[in-house]
């Protein structure tokens, strides 16, 4: 599935995936659109991700789709990049 799955930012607090995900079904068939929320709160983080079968809608949905107004806020719809490997985290000893 490369190069199908967007990433969308600057949506407001009050999307959910089932909204997102119909937002960009008129596009093509969405495997997957989620929102990314907070570990802790549970809140939407303000961005998410939508996942097509094809590239080719998913073209046409950046394309229609980016610096579009949702709620004031202009959306932005990228195409995603891979996930950067990042350290193990934990607790870091300065010993």
């Amino acid at each position: 599935m490369d190069g199908n799955k967007l990433f969308v930012g600057n949506l407001p607090w009050s999307m959910t995936s089932e909204a997102l995900k119909e937002m960009f079904a008129k596009f093509g068939e969405v495997v997957e659109a989620i929102i990314i929320t907070d570990r802790m709160t549970g809140r939407s983080k303000g961005f998410g991700f939508v996942t097509f079968t094809k590239k080719e809608d998913a073209q046409k949905a950046m394309d229609e789709l980016n610096g579009t107004k949702i709620e004031e806020r202009d959306m932005v719809v990228n195409f995603a990049k891979p996930r950067e490997d990042r350290n193990s985290g934990g607790f870091r000893s300065n010993r």
